[in-house]
């Protein structure tokens, strides 16, 4: 009898950013995972692969790089291919997540309500919370119903960051401080 053998080629490396070291997770040519410094949903560890270089792979070579330009300001949104596997709720949140231009910011309510039901805003958060591929997929743009900042897995410091990072700058220039 054959048996068939399944490489696995999930990997994971360290991507050092302005923020911190963001801990990736690919499997083959595809990001599944981008993951804060104490992330507060962290992957398990014997789900992310072995370890490899960032600069010796080429999806963490690439992200690497469109990371680094998103930092400087040079970059605002991402080409890298990504991968999700959530249910079906978080892969319909995860998706409207991408679509929120840089820049820009919603609600976990106004996500609800183009889901088809506004009483869904406390389910989708959690699924904004446990988006496996932060930044790239940017939940950091999404406010609480009165705009203020609430739980985000990579801490509410880097959450503020983010927004700060990609506010316009008529905006930026009209805030008194």
């Amino acid at each position: 009898m054959n048996r068939i053998v399944h490489e696995s080629t999930r990997r994971h490396a360290t991507v050092a950013t302005t923020i911190g070291e963001l801990l990736a997770v690919a499997d083959g040519d595809v990001l599944t995972g981008l993951y804060f410094p104490a992330h507060r949903y962290p992957p398990a560890p014997d789900s992310i692969g072995g370890r490899v270089e960032a600069s010796d792979d080429d999806v963490f070579s690439r992200l690497a790089k469109q990371l680094e330009a998103y930092f400087d300001g040079r970059r605002r949104a991402f080409d890298i291919a990504v991968h999700t596997s959530g249910d079906e709720l978080s892969e319909r949140v995860w998706a409207l997540l991408r679509e929120i231009p840089f820049g820009e910011t919603t609600t976990y309510g106004a996500l609800a309500a183009r889901l088809g039901n506004p009483h869904l805003a406390q389910r989708v958060g959690q699924c904004v919370g446990h988006n496996p591929i932060s930044i790239v997929i940017p939940c950091h743009r999404v406010l609480g119903a009165d705009g203020s900042l609430t739980g985000f897995a990579g801490g509410l410091e880097r959450k503020r960051f983010l927004l700060d990072l990609e506010e316009p700058e008529h905006v930026r220039a009209g805030r008194l401080f």
